[in-house]
């Protein structure tokens, strides 16, 4: 009975409830892709260091992301190696250069030169190509999302970076960049021909432990005996590589406000008009109270108008996000819409409809039942 007076409530003014759905969705929508961003690009801005299959990084003194290392010589890959407990150890170098179109235009680009023989570091989610493709000389592998910006068309095409020839052999998918310069694979052998660092010169040496090593004493093994590095684990280096890029630059925070807002907009638009929903149907509350209803049934009934509204509002919402989510995943920008942030996102626009409506109560509890004598 007392969600059947709350649909005639809600379904009783058309207009209304569209406008009330529409700011319920405004604020799903809005929420939703701002998180849905937030963990696209939490995931992007550490990326290559969660695939690398690594234990551990050995890093230059000081370094605070990924993507911007100070070099090192390379005699710490042998050093590292030679540390008990390390099963294999590879050299790694990551350095912004440029790219020069088949037409002549010219993109800045992230080169990730890995040692391909150790399988560290190396290209994921291939749908052209493979890594043995990084076998041939001058051969990289990009990312199918950055084929336009790039200027590539097809495998086997010929560009340059800084003046070295490189020629495209195989295709990602999904490997994006947070610097908004595309990642370039490449075999550890061309790391100084596309980078700024001299032969001899590394950026990273990923690590692999023996069998059932302890990582923690393996790191402090490693830091004891090896000069002039930092040693982390994969969890810890993409962990830093996270917060320098969400907190330090202040990305991370453009998003959450952007969903506080989102949230707070949307609460205001429900408010007001489960408000005058609620306004317009006194009489009928009034009725409910001169029959001798209680206040707690009369505010369940209030409740659950905020609960439709909730489930409506929620679905066609969600609805949205995923149809958006679903057209960018070949985008630049990934939206990720994991199950916990759609089950967050459903308790949180229930309780956004709830204590919406709770602006009405006090309004329904004083009213006078001698309204219903009265007339409006």
């Amino acid at each position: 009975m007392i969600l059947e007076i709350a649909c005639r409530n809600l379904f009783h003014d058309r207009v209304r409830l569209v406008v009330t759905l529409t700011g319920i969705v405004f604020a799903v929508v809005l929420v939703t892709i701002q998180c849905g961003l937030f963990l696209g690009f939490i995931t992007t801005i550490s990326g290559v260091v969660d695939n690398s299959q690594a234990d551990l990084w050995v890093t230059s003194r000081g370094v605070k992301t990924f993507d911007i290392a100070m070099p090192m010589p390379e005699s710490r890959v042998q050093q590292v190696q030679g540390v008990e407990g390390v099963a294999d150890a590879a050299g790694m170098v990551v350095d912004f250069s440029f790219w020069k179109k088949p037409d002549g235009g010219q993109e800045s680009i992230e080169i990730i030169a890995f040692e391909k023989r150790k399988g560290l570091g190396g290209p994921w989610n291939m749908i052209e190509g493979d890594a043995t493709r990084l076998d041939a000389e001058d051969s990289v592998i990009m990312d199918a999302l950055y084929l336009e910006k790039l200027g590539v068309t097809s495998l086997g095409e010929q560009v340059e970076i800084v003046a070295h020839r490189a020629r495209v052999m195989g295709f990602t998918i999904g490997i994006r960049s947070f610097t908004t310069s595309p990642y370039v694979f490449t075999d550890y052998r061309n790391g100084h021909l596309y980078s700024r660092f001299a032969p001899g010169q590394i950026t990273y040496v990923l690590v692999k432990a023996d069998p059932g090593a302890n990582l923690d004493e393996l790191r402090k093994r490693i830091a004891g005996q090896v000069a002039h590095v930092d040693v982390f684990t994969t969890q810890e280096f993409s962990q830093k590589t996270r917060e320098y890029w969400m907190l330090s630059t202040g990305a991370g925070g453009a998003l959450v406000l952007a969903a506080l807002l989102g949230l707070v907009v949307g609460m205001v638009i429900v408010a007001q008009t489960l408000y005058a929903t609620t306004m317009d149907h006194l009489p009928e509350f009034a009725t409910l109270k001169a029959m001798g209803a209680p206040d707690g049934y009369i505010l369940r009934i209030i409740m659950g108008q905020a609960v439709i509204s909730a489930l409506l509002g929620y679905g066609l919402g969600m609805g949205i996000c995923f149809a958006i989510a679903h057209l960018r995943r070949y985008g630049e920008t990934a939206i990720i819409l994991s199950p916990p942030l759609a089950l967050g996102m459903f308790f949180l626009t229930l309780f956004m409809c709830v204590a919406a409506s709770v602006i009405s109560i006090r309004k329904v509890l004083v009213i006078d039942p001698a309204i219903v004598f009265k007339g409006r």
